[in-house]
């Protein structure tokens, strides 16, 4: 009887967990973008009356309208400025640049970073863990390195946000034949979910 319980008990837990997980997530993340809404711009103060979501269809509307004005030659221009402005302020210049690369390389649809999954030997060698193709190194930093390198990054169990970045031989890597998404839910699940393409 007691097994029968705990067995139901985790059946339930795996439904669960992974649900109210994404939904607390979720709710963060919108939560954290409609702060950004300010309070004269609520359906409140516009309406007189609370209208659920009103303030992230506001963020969208924002993003989308930047997105559109910086595809023409106008916005492109104007954006050219606003970031010369932010590159002259030491401590913004940093932060900026930083986060702009980084999210130019996973958000540009041109990107081929994080498009293979691959094998490495990890840490040590004879233990092998998964990697994601990032691109090719300069040359500067390979001077003196016989053979053809590629950066890869090594993601952490059971959060692959962070992770390691690294430098190896292209012969010492093996491609996997599985989609990058499942390579990533094969590591956040520390092996339990089989990738299966």
């Amino acid at each position: 009887m007691f097994l029968m319980l705990k067995k139901y008990f985790i059946t339930g837990l795996l439904i669960w967990v992974p649900l109210v997980i994404t939904l607390w997530v979720l709710n963060l993340l919108f939560s954290i973008l409609e702060a950004f809404v300010p309070k004269f711009l609520s359906s409140q103060s516009l309406f007189g009356c609370n209208i659920p979501g009103f303030q992230l269809i506001l963020v969208f509307l924002v993003i989308w309208i930047t997105g559109l004005l910086a595809a023409n030659l106008i916005g492109r221009t104007i954006l050219k400025y606003w970031e010369l402005i932010l590159g002259r302020i030491p401590l913004v210049r940093s932060i900026y640049n930083s986060v702009k690369q980084a999210s130019d390389t996973i958000l540009s649809s041109e990107s081929q970073s994080f498009r293979k999954a691959v094998l490495i030997q990890y840490p040590r060698e004879s233990c092998w863990t998964i990697a994601f193709l990032t691109g090719v190194p300069k040359d500067s930093l390979l001077s003196g390195l016989p053979g053809k390198y590629v950066s890869v990054y090594v993601p952490t169990t059971p959060n692959p946000t962070s992770g390691y970045f690294l430098i190896v031989n292209e012969k010492e890597i093996i491609p996997l034949n599985i989609t990058v998404d499942n390579a990533l839910k094969y590591i956040v699940s520390m092996g339990v979910v089989s990738p299966i393409d």
